[in-house]
């Protein structure tokens, strides 16, 4: 039996269906994103295993109980919020075990249990300073071991890592997971980032309007994706439009090469997808398309050019090295990719 179960769920605010039948069953100890635009519902699915939104209709387990219609203190929950929610007039220390006096826990027990989250997030020194004190990344911190310190079944995260800059994001991310990693604890994030889901995630749910439109680890998301919409939302697409030849035998025509795709095809045209780094500059085995240089964008370990080929816009990569200068816009330059690396996109 599954861990954690949302079976058709559905949420409506008046006549607007914001999610819609979403189903997702998550293991103990997973770490499972829901990935997506603004608007598309993930926030909202959170919200209701969080016990603050009802379903329209649907149920939520949690370790085989129907907590459906159980207030947020009846579910044993730890949520982490994107705005850290912390008590200003409270200490760092006083912070964290509030959720244990709230439960009534013995003095002695909270203060042995808020040395250990404050060890845990490596502010065992700060335990007396107030949240204003503390920086941005510091205070988040605090959230998530005030989250963790009633030892909840399901740790939930709504965007905690959005109000933060670059560098601390990228650093506090590795330090949840590593922790969420640690004390095994079955997490549900929410983010519109697609490389915070695509690092930190056992399996990727991608939302889009409202419904769960690919599950899948990060691997498959990004290499397989199932639809039109995650091809085009998770990372970088070039979406190319090929002249089927032999729609039987998989044959299409793109930028002046002959290229062989499995089969069958659907007659006239198909469009094709293809990652920027499938893209290899200058010539060798497999197909060879001619492309003319438009734009060069510096980025520091890899240049991303974007190309024109045969009328159609291409971006792809290349590692920037001493050794190698890449080519100038204005340049003509041969292309080359592995069939099997092209996506035919559905719906």
């Amino acid at each position: 039996m599954s861990y954690l179960t949302l079976s058709h769920l559905e949420k409506s605010f008046g006549p607007a269906r914001v999610v819609k039948d979403f189903n997702l069953t998550v293991e103990q100890g997973e770490f499972i994103s829901l990935l997506g635009p603004s608007g598309c519902g993930k926030t909202t699915v959170l919200r209701m295993v969080a016990g603050f939104e009802l379903p329209t209709s649907g149920g939520i387990t949690i370790e085989g109980q129907d907590v459906t219609h159980l207030r947020p203190n009846q579910r044993n929950i730890g949520m982490v919020f994107q705005a850290y929610a912390l008590f200003p007039n409270l200490t760092v220390a006083q912070n964290v075990g509030f959720g244990l006096k709230v439960k009534g826990t013995p003095k002695a027990e909270i203060k042995g249990r808020v040395e250990e989250m404050l060890s845990l997030i490596g502010l065992s020194d700060l335990g007396n300073r107030y949240p204003f004190q503390l920086s941005g990344g510091q205070q988040q911190r605090v959230a998530l071991a005030r989250a963790l310190a009633p030892k909840p079944s399901v740790l939930l995260l709504d965007e905690p890592l959005s109000a933060l800059d670059a560098k601390v994001r990228v650093s506090l991310r590795n330090e949840i997971r590593q922790i969420q990693r640690e004390l095994g604890i079955t997490t549900i994030f929410v983010t519109h980032d697609q490389e915070e889901a695509l690092s930190m995630s056992d399996r990727v749910v991608v939302m889009h309007e409202g419904i769960a439109d690919q599950v899948g680890t990060p691997f498959d998301i990004y290499n397989r994706p199932a639809t039109r919409f995650v091809a085009g939302f998770v990372g970088t697409l070039n979406t190319l439009e090929a002249k089927v030849l032999d729609a039987a035998a998989g044959k299409v025509a793109l930028g002046g090469a002959e290229i062989t795709l499995p089969g069958p095809l659907p007659a006239g045209s198909v469009t094709l997808g293809l990652r920027p780094e499938a893209v290899r500059l200058g010539n060798g085995t497999g197909p060879q398309l001619q492309a003319t240089i438009k734009d060069v964008d510096f980025l520091g370990s890899v240049i991303r050019l974007r190309a024109d080929l045969a009328g159609q816009s291409i971006a792809f990569d290349t590692f920037n090295t001493t050794k190698t200068t890449p080519p100038k816009v204005g340049e003509t330059v041969a292309l080359g990719l592995d069939p099997a690396d092209l996506l035919v996109i559905g719906g």
